[in-house]
């Protein structure tokens, strides 16, 4: 018998014309994206549907609408599926995602969800404007020299590991004259250095100015334990107490994400059949590279 989770992607999978047929599709969805404007006085699904690109890619409107997008592309499944829904016993997102999974395991409602998630995106963006930071992912080395790396690219500006995503793919987060020191060390190591298109230094201590935002927001928002278990991205571990998943989310803006680590612990637990449930299918090519045998499925419109 299967066991199946659900996964829920961050920033970097949104693209112009998300969510179009599953609004069109399927009214429960439509209202998810009709209650949105109401909350953050713009139309959402506008924006996510027709773009601007440079709109829909900024911190402040790319996380609301991956948010959002998500839970409807979940609602589609629901449609569609609803066995599949009713079947899954484990969640996780990466990064923003994990508000995502959050609202889907019942922890928080979508309205307070997204409240959080906008002033999140707004704290992050603020921060990044005040330190000019970026990021780079590192491919094709092991941990240990990703560490290497970065350890000697420190002499260049502060830089820290922010996202253990899958073997060969570790994201480096930091200074804009760090990040591009660690590009030119990777390179002549044997791998492979891509700069992300993000407006800062996510998941390290540049963020720090996020949290206490963060900190606030969370703070008027009544958790509740999961219905179904979550795994946080700061310790890939299950956390029930709604007190110390406020803490986690808080801390996650700092902290690097454990992916592969927190996949690892779902395989080991039993789970073969995964669904990433949202734009893009970055999670489930992150899913191949840690276990090539295992199903992971695609729920978008695009």
């Amino acid at each position: 018998m299967s066991r199946i989770a659900f996964l829920f992607p961050g920033q970097g999978a949104q693209h112009v014309g998300m969510g179009k047929k599953i609004v069109e599709q399927y009214p429960a969805a439509r209202e998810l994206f009709d209650r949105a404007a109401e909350i953050l006085q713009y139309d959402l699904a506008k924006i996510c549907i027709e773009g601007p690109s440079e709109d829909l890619d900024s911190t402040v409107i790319s996380q609301p609408a991956l948010f959002v997008t998500s839970l409807a592309a979940l609602e589609m499944l629901r449609a569609d599926s609803p066995d599949k829904v009713l079947a899954c016993e484990m969640a996780a997102g990466l990064s923003l995602g994990e508000y995502t999974a959050l609202v889907f395991a019942g922890a928080m409602t979508f309205e307070d969800g997204l409240r959080v998630v906008q002033r999140r995106g707004e704290a992050m963006q603020a921060a990044a404007d005040a330190n000019p930071s970026g990021m780079v992912s590192i491919l094709l080395l092991e941990r240990e020299q990703v560490a290497e790396i970065c350890k000697a690219a420190s002499a260049a500006g502060k830089i820290w590991i922010a996202n253990y995503l899958c073997p060969g793919n570790i994201v480096l987060s930091g200074e804009n004259s760090a990040c591009e020191r660690a590009a030119e060390l990777a390179e002549q190591a044997g791998g492979r250095a891509i700069p992300l298109a993000v407006a800062g230094a996510f998941h390290t201590e540049i963020m720090k100015p996020a949290d206490s935002r963060l900190s606030e927001a969370l703070g008027g928002v009544g958790l509740k334990k999961p219905e179904i278990p979550v795994i946080s991205n700061v310790d890939a571990e299950i956390h029930e107490d709604p007190d110390e998943i406020r803490e986690l989310l808080i801390r996650q803006v700092i902290s690097p994400v454990l992916w592969e680590d927190s996949i690892r612990k779902m395989l080991d637990d039993g789970f073969d059949e995964f669904y990433e449930i949202g734009p893009g299918k970055v999670l489930k090519g992150l899913m191949k590279r840690i276990n090539r045998k295992i199903s992971c499925e695609t729920v978008n419109d695009s």
